[in-house]
């Protein structure tokens, strides 16, 4: 029988291994301990049979000439480019495919789910056959049927469909378009396009604390895109407005000059678009039916339409419940964008999964797939954390 002290205070003193803070650090510093052993384990095993099969490891490959093409990039890249460089250029459209995607699913995911809540019979009906359809059959086939619609839909570039007095042109390799020659204002007016995104921002924290003091609303939205849009345009004319073009034209058996979107992106984009945003619109329904309804009838009370009631009374406070689910679509769209590798999109697991093909170190590899699409999951969700936090009622 376990004898207990009595302190001078007059409490128990229990001993060290009865105690459950000393005996709840001790479990986890043997669970640590344990899995510190594992993982030391495999590593050593694994580099032990790497050697023993003379494969070599490190990331030293990534400072060697990738050897291959990219079809679609958005910096400079050429065969000559590093593997480092190739992989870079993956990451890039990942990023390109994921921010996108997301914008274009928040905006079509609001609109179906507010439309499913429509008086409207055919329009709630055509929203839910929308979100039945796109919810119970897997992205993967979508994916391959947009990309064989968009594939065998068009003709080749040599029947290309011309439009625009013929600048544009459509055809089963992607549409080709005209853009502006480089020139060294481009980097400037970059800059101040975002000189103007974070002075619109401003205007429509002052608009807001402007109309919380005076109850004077301000056009604070049509103010923004005014500072947003005319900041590069006065750099623009400031820099001498230059405005020759690149401007396609067909040679031999394609189109030379210009930019062209490739179906491969159109396929991907619009299958995780039209995807997710079946998933978005749920979302959103769900968040507006869990509010109360007297805030509509409120709403009604005051003369407010069903569309200001809308935009300015309930989906403002849905945001508070639609926000947390929706970090997790944000997630599953961007780690779904590694199903571009199905339909020959370059994106940064196609890129990695050749330079496994070109120098056999599989294990760096996945390593940095996990590494990127961690970081950027991370990152999607400190945003979002931080915005749910901000909107959140605080109590007094």
């Amino acid at each position: 029988m376990a004898v207990q002290a009595v302190g001078s205070t007059g409490r128990v003193r229990v001993a060290p291994w009865n105690d459950p803070v000393i005996r709840g650090w001790v479990f986890q510093i043997v669970v640590v301990g344990l899995v510190g052993l594992l993982a030391w384990y495999l590593v050593s095993n694994t580099m032990e049979n790497l050697q023993r099969q003379k494969i070599a490891s490190g990331f030293h490959y990534l400072e060697r000439e990738a050897g291959f093409e990219i079809g679609d990039t958005m910096i400079a890249y050429s065969p000559a480019s590093t593997y480092a460089r190739a992989i870079f250029v993956g990451l890039l459209n990942t990023l390109k495919v994921a921010v996108i995607g997301i914008i274009l699913s928040t905006i079509l995911g609001t609109l179906i789910g507010v439309g499913r809540l429509s008086s409207n019979w055919l329009l709630a009906r055509i929203c839910e056959w929308y979100v039945e359809a796109f919810r119970n059959v897997p992205l993967l086939l979508w994916l391959f049927l947009f990309y064989k619609l968009i594939s065998e839909a068009f003709p080749g570039p040599r029947q290309a469909i011309s439009m625009l007095w013929n600048t544009v042109f459509l055809s089963n390799r992607g549409l080709y378009f005209p853009v502006p020659m480089t020139d060294p204002i481009h980097a400037w007016m970059g800059l101040a396009l975002l000189i103007g995104i974070a002075g619109a921002w401003v205007l429509h924290r002052w608009a807001r604390k402007r109309q919380d003091a005076t109850g004077q609303p301000f056009p604070s939205i049509l103010a923004g895109f005014g500072v947003a849009l005319g900041l590069p345009l006065l750099v623009w004319l400031l820099g001498g407005a230059p405005h020759h073009m690149s401007w396609p034209e067909l040679k031999g058996f394609n189109f030379d000059g210009g930019t062209v979107i490739q179906p491969e992106f159109t396929a991907l984009l619009v299958g995780l678009v039209l995807y997710t945003s079946a998933f978005v619109a749920e979302i959103v329904r769900s968040g507006i039916l869990a509010l109360h309804k007297g805030q509509s009838e409120a709403a009604a009370a005051l003369g407010l339409s069903r569309g200001q009631s809308m935009r300015l009374v309930l989906l403002p406070q849905a945001l508070r419940v639609i926000v947390p689910p929706m970090t997790s679509q944000y997630l599953n769209i961007t780690k779904n964008s590694s199903l571009a590798i199905a339909i020959g999109y370059p994106d940064l697991v196609a890129s990695i999964n050749v330079t496994i093909n070109q120098t056999g170190q599989a294990i760096e590899n996945v390593l940095l797939i996990m590494a990127a699409y961690l970081s950027v999951s991370l990152s999607i969700s400190a945003f979002m954390n931080w915005y749910n936090k901000r909107i959140a009622l605080r109590e007094r």
